[in-house]
């Protein structure tokens, strides 16, 4: 088992709509993530929710939401994190972004 003292997750908090130069936000920032070579990041989709401006964005088998919140999150070394976030920031208009200290059980790779 490898333990990492030092590892971070970033969390970002976006919109399904939320678009960075012409595509997805949520797209960009993992691609930009990827390029940074950080261990991996996954996007989940959320079923409910709201954001800034209290608007609940709801997935229902009836209507299909196109504005549902994203996670999206990344775990790495805070010395590989940390410097990314003011590049993450410019990326995000309306994101919330967040790094919080996590103790790696197992890493592969």
């Amino acid at each position: 088992m490898e333990l990492r003292e030092n590892a971070v997750r970033l969390k970002i908090y976006v919109g399904e709509s939320d678009q960075y130069e012409g595509r997805p936000a949520y797209r960009a920032v993992v691609e930009f993530l990827r390029a940074e070579g950080l261990w991996g990041a996954t996007v989940t989709r959320g079923i409910y929710g709201y954001g800034k401006r209290s608007r609940l964005h709801a997935a229902s088998p009836l209507r299909l939401s196109e504005d549902l919140p994203l996670i999206i999150e990344a775990v790495d070394t805070h010395e590989k994190i940390q410097p990314l976030v003011p590049r993450l920031s410019k990326m995000l208009r309306g994101g919330l972004i967040t790094v919080e200290e996590v103790r790696v059980l197992r890493h592969i790779g």
